[in-house]
């Protein structure tokens, strides 16, 4: 941890100190904003907007329809999709830029159920983020209720793994408290029992490192908002690993994924390799977006990167536990680095109104019913003293009971 003895010139000199510091001007953040929610949307990279403007009046504008092949869109969602392979460790032809990322998961756990046909139990974290837990329940609904998915804590889950167990479906961080699981463990653990590993790394990619191929992966899904910095909805990306290509198939059988979608045959023939896994015609603008924010993270190292998320959140941590300490706030973010991602998670009863009164101060971190409140630390553009200045907000909100106002108590549609 940060040592105890410093004051908020000793946290400005950390960011003097910080190799990464010149990146944050790559990106837009409002003036007098603390962004602390990273892990739910990336902010803009500065060179978007020019990127998007050349796509709409040149490419689109002038381009028209010649630009699926002069500009390469039609090779964008592969492109891409091998950018972010770099991000998780991932080889060539293994990942591609597709649909949102619980189309994408539904099309990978069908592919692995099929794979292993004699079993029937998905096993996840009862605690999973609820789209993936879903899109499980939807799938086997569809299969004709033959399979069963069994949730389990996440500490239950190595001994919940049986002779039945088809798949295991989990995510890297947790996304309500920031827990990091053993990828490489907990797949070796998978397949001990000879079930297919599934990893869902929407909390990962962009902020701490991840290697499938390392880990023996089979499977991996994940968004292009978050970390990644594609923009509001952007599209999302699937990972398989390449022995399994030869032998998979998804339910989804768009034209895109077709060997030869201009070939326009009324029977549907798969494409080679991750090819099989595109769906319907892609989003240009935003896969054009989507490629901006992979660059911005792609130039940094992923060493740095974790290092500085690291420190980011031991110093908030300890700040918290410092300047807040008695007004009822509980840490749900493991201490240790090998279990923790780059976010910090507290719990508090009155959890929502203490998060308006600190976005109402331009300190910008999101809640999770039930009591969480979430703050997502992204190495690429916070500061340290940005999150000195989170915690003094912090402290002042609790100890003036600055959050107990009217305004502050009203549900808004996304908390």
């Amino acid at each position: 941890m940060i040592a105890t003895t410093f004051d908020r010139q000793t946290v400005a000199d950390m960011d003097a100190a910080d190799p990464l510091a010149p990146l944050r001007d790559r990106f837009t953040l409002p003036e007098g904003v603390v962004y602390l929610d990273g892990n739910s949307l990336g902010p803009v990279p500065k060179g978007t907007a020019e990127r998007l403007q050349q796509a709409v009046t040149q490419e689109w504008g002038e381009g028209l329809i010649r630009s699926w092949n002069a500009a390469g869109w039609i090779d964008l969602p592969r492109r891409v999709g091998d950018k972010i392979g770099r991000l998780i460790g991932a080889r060539p032809g293994e990942v591609v830029v597709a649909d949102s990322t619980s189309v994408n998961l539904f099309k990978v756990l069908s592919a692995a159920v099929k794979l292993n046909p004699d079993r029937r139990v998905i096993l996840s974290e009862r605690e999973n983020f609820p789209t993936d837990l879903y899109m499980a329940q939807g799938l086997i609904q569809l299969l004709g209720q033959q399979h069963e998915l069994r949730l389990v804590g996440a500490d239950e889950i190595v001994a919940a793994l049986d002779d039945d167990t088809a798949v295991l479906m989990l995510t890297h961080v947790n996304y309500r408290t920031g827990r990091m699981f053993d990828m490489a463990s907990i797949t070796a653990e998978a397949h001990a029992h000879g079930a297919l590993m599934l990893w869902d790394l929407a909390h990962s990619v962009g902020a701490v490192p991840v290697d499938v191929t390392a880990a023996q992966a089979d499977f991996a899904v994940g968004c292009g908002y978050k970390y990644l910095n594609g923009g509001p909805g952007a599209p999302a990306f699937v990972y398989v690993a390449e022995r399994h290509q030869p032998r998979f198939s998804q339910p989804l059988s768009g034209w895109l994924g077709h060997a030869q979608p201009f070939e326009f045959s009324p029977y549907y023939r798969p494409a080679e390799g991750i090819a099989r896994y595109l769906c319907g015609t892609q989003p240009v603008l935003s896969l054009t977006a989507l490629e901006c924010g992979v660059d911005s993270v792609l130039d940094a190292d992923m060493d740095l990167i974790r290092h500085k998320s690291l420190a980011l959140t031991d110093l908030f941590i300890q700040l918290v536990e410092d300047r807040c300490a008695g007004y009822g706030l509980e840490l749900v973010t493991p201490r240790e680095h090998e279990r923790r991602g780059s976010q910090v998670c507290l719990r508090h009863p009155q959890g929502y109104p203490i998060m308006q009164a600190l976005i109402s101060r331009g300190v910008i971190g999101d809640f999770r019913a039930p009591d969480i409140l979430r703050f997502g630390l992204a190495p690429l553009y916070l500061r340290y003293v940005d999150v000195w200045d989170a915690v003094a907000h912090l402290a002042d909100i609790l100890a003036t009971r600055a959050w107990d106002q009217p305004q502050f108590q009203q549900r808004a549609t996304v908390t």
